[in-house]
């Protein structure tokens, strides 16, 4: 339909034209002596415009040839672009597919172009690395250094990387703090992060940003606490070197940190150490009652206070106490025997110590037939003594086998 309109609005234009055309009687006239040249207005016209129409050619002409260069380059630029993003796709999936070597090559084909040499230094470095070629990922890494669109991604890589290595942590932590200065803050750098100050035993910034990952719900409990454990235990062996460190630690960690095993264990050794028994004796007490575990009450045996102490009977009220409510756990017996022996309550230790000797564990029954010798010699009872120092070497030759 709409060709039809058009043709009828050319054929009225052309019948109006000519018309016009006709009832025209102007002429032009070129004089240039001695020649005059007569023409008709109509034919005067049609002339400019096929001249004009002929000039405009020419131009376009020479604005075409003019701009064939900058077209073919732009076609091969676009080509290039094309086979750059096919061969970034496929070493993206070769690297996901665990072949790292056609991955490396893959992206080498990708970097030819500008748009994607960043991307492809990025998954060429991380190819590099699984196959432990290290030199060729920092080429790849300085490659990407080129692109600032990428520098995030860079940093996130290059920690990434470093921390797999042990041996490359001062290079991890100096990309750390360069990320660091960018603001990045996400869950993805702070796991990063942890990794990094955690090869580099900074356990103060483990700490800190394990608790910041607890804050955002980012680690699982078990790793979380067990990463706590492994910072205050290290924290701690080294504070129990100076008694005002290992009390100005103490008071800074939380107290569901303090009723953790491993992390009361390892602070009732460092008081112990310092001499101050009373403390390391309230630090077991108070994580048995939140956690019952054998390694506190083996550590609480260590921590008997001075004979005839009023600290050293309630230790004794303590271990009766927990008997009642557990009558058959060995590690109770032995603890309140060893307790008694050092109160010198003879009776009642050799009770309690005859009585651990009925568990299991080999290492609670060479000790029982240890303390119990000590008793016997205190008694003035050498052959008893000498029995149980036998008994005590028997069972020690099991754990020498097992070790």
């Amino acid at each position: 339909m709409r060709f039809f309109i058009w043709l009828m609005i050319l054929l009225a234009s052309a019948i109006g034209l000519a018309v016009l055309a006709r009832f025209n009687p102007g002429n032009v006239v070129l004089f240039y002596p001695p020649y005059r040249v007569d023409f008709s207005l109509n034919f005067f016209i049609v002339v400019l415009l096929a001249s004009f129409s002929f000039v405009l050619g020419i131009l376009a002409a020479v604005r075409a040839t003019l701009a064939l260069p900058r077209q073919v380059e732009q076609y091969r630029a676009m080509r290039q672009l094309r086979e750059s993003g096919r061969a970034l796709n496929e070493a993206l999936q070769s690297y996901l597919e665990g072949r790292f070597g056609r991955a490396e090559k893959l992206a080498e084909r990708a970097a030819t172009s500008p748009d994607n040499a960043g991307l492809a230094a990025l998954i060429g470095a991380r190819a590099a690395q699984r196959m432990q070629q290290l030199s060729r990922r920092d080429e790849w890494l300085l490659k990407a250094d080129d692109d600032t669109n990428l520098r995030t991604a860079r940093l996130m890589t290059a920690v990434e990387l470093y921390a797999e290595d042990v041996k490359e942590t001062d290079r991890a932590l100096d990309a750390l703090r360069e990320l660091n200065t960018s603001g990045i803050r996400h869950t993805q750098a702070l796991r990063l992060a942890l990794k990094v100050h955690q090869n580099a035993r900074n356990w103060p910034e483990v700490l800190r940003l394990v608790r910041l990952l607890d804050k955002h719900k980012s680690l699982h409990p078990t790793l979380s606490r067990r990463l706590r454990d492994v910072a205050y235990e290290a924290l701690l062996t080294k504070a129990s070197e100076d008694p005002e460190s290992l009390k100005l630690l103490w008071s800074k960690v939380p107290s569901e940190d303090r009723v953790s095993t491993i992390v009361a264990v390892q602070a009732a050794n460092a008081f112990i150490k310092i001499g101050q028994q009373i403390e390391a004796s309230s630090i077991l007490e108070a994580a048995l009652t939140k956690t019952w575990d054998s390694r506190l009450l083996r550590a609480y045996r260590q921590v008997a206070a001075p004979a005839g102490s009023s600290t050293l009977l309630k230790q004794i009220e303590h271990c009766e106490h927990w008997l009642k409510e557990r009558p058959n756990d060995t590690e109770i017996s032995l603890a309140l025997g060893v307790l008694c022996l050092k109160q010198k309550l003879w009776g009642k230790a050799q009770r309690h110590l005859e009585q651990s000797l009925s568990g299991s564990d080999l290492s609670t029954r060479q000790e029982a037939h240890l303390r119990l010798a000590q008793l016997h010699e205190e008694l003035n009872q050498p052959e008893a003594a000498a029995d149980h120092y036998r008994q005590c070497a028997m069972t020690l030759l099991p754990l020498t086998a097992k070790s």
